[in-house]
């Protein structure tokens, strides 16, 4: 079956090949493999890579172990966490998330630990934290290479002794708590700059899974364009039955820098669009550049960064370090460096 116009219906039982054309055909062969061979606790494809990641998953699920799952953003590190969860003895209890990079670093160990009423400004109430809630269940901590350093001895602690303090107790809570962590972050370099630990680091990489992006695997995005339209088209009650096989190639051919996140959205923008039963995909768009030229400042300001850091010799913190050097915090200067791609290669020693 090669890129030809694709259809979307649900009557694959009750309509005989006899009865429809050959794009009729086509789609609902192509709706009968979604539904059937090519979807894995919600995962959608069959190119080897994605299949590597799906017999992984299906290995390490029942045993327990902390998973590590490393991929860009939009790879659907989430999705394969509910995955592991699903299919592990812990299925029947909670599986709960925390995006390290969405919560201000201040407020990421309540957030994990719980606190007591009063422990700090603002502390009306005590409350339980993340490790609490998943006792017995999942814990999934997205981004996890956001974590400050302050606190990634007591996020390790948490994870080898199975227990912690809430902030503002002297009381130790004991879990049994089943970990799974992600990052787009390249943790091993992250290590050597002195920004993750190195002991924290082989905690969590127990059992790693590595997320292909989706340009490395471009035979899945028929299926994944045939499973958003029909997500999104039925949410807005429109029938939409085909996809113009010149728009499939193009939406092939595109790179997708934000992976099957971006896919999808762009999608439900092209579901939108739609006003008859061929979806409208505007192709111009997809040949555009995916990723804009970074202006003359940025150019500038990643320049004067790289510099810092060669003449600091590589260090980031600490006195003479890069961050002293440009008058910056240590936190705001690795942000910046991870903002314009600023890497190891940029600043060999």
């Amino acid at each position: 079956m090669g890129l030809a116009t694709v259809g979307l219906t649900n009557s694959f039982a009750e309509t005989s090949f006899a009865e429809v054309g050959e794009l009729e055909q086509e789609r609902l062969y192509l709706e009968s493999e979604i539904l059937s061979d090519y979807s894995f606790e919600d995962i959608v494809g069959k190119s080897a890579a994605l299949r590597e990641v799906q017999e992984q998953v299906a290995i390490v699920a029942p045993t327990g172990s902390t998973v590590l799952l490393h991929g860009e953003t939009g790879t659907g590190k989430e999705l394969l966490a509910r995955a592991i969860h699903n299919l592990s003895p812990r299925r029947q209890r909670a599986f709960v998330r925390l995006n390290c990079a969405a919560i201000p670093s201040g407020l990421v160990e309540s957030e994990l630990f719980g606190h007591e009423k009063g422990a700090f400004t603002g502390a009306l109430m005590q409350k339980q934290g993340r490790f609490e809630l998943a006792d017995r269940g999942t814990l999934f901590l997205d981004e996890i290479g956001d974590i400050s350093l302050e606190l990634q001895p007591k996020l390790l602690r948490a994870l080898q002794e199975r227990e912690f303090e809430r902030l503002g107790s002297t009381k130790t809570i004991r879990v049994d708590v089943r970990l799974i962590a992600a990052t787009h972050r390249d943790l091993p370099s992250m290590i050597r700059n002195s920004q993750f630990r190195e002991d924290l680091f082989y905690r969590l990489n127990v059992f790693p899974i590595e997320i292909p992006p989706l340009r490395e695997r471009r035979e899945d995005i028929p299926l994944l364009v045939h499973h958003f339209v029909l997500r999104h088209s039925r949410q807005m009650q429109k029938r939409v039955k085909f996809v113009p096989k010149q728009a499939m190639e193009a939406l092939v051919n595109a790179e997708w820098p934000g992976n099957i996140r971006e896919l999808e959205n762009f999608i439900e923008r092209c579901v939108i669009f739609t006003r008859g039963d061929e979806l409208n995909v505007p192709c111009a768009e997809l040949r555009r550049s995916a990723a804009p030229a970074p202006s003359t400042f940025e150019q500038a300001e990643r320049q004067i960064i790289i510099n810092a850091l060669k003449s600091a010799s590589g260090r980031i913190a600490g006195r003479g370090g890069a961050a002293e050097r440009l008058g910056l915090k240590r936190t705001t200067l690795q942000n910046k460096m991870y903002k314009l791609n600023i890497s190891r290669a940029c600043y060999p020693e």
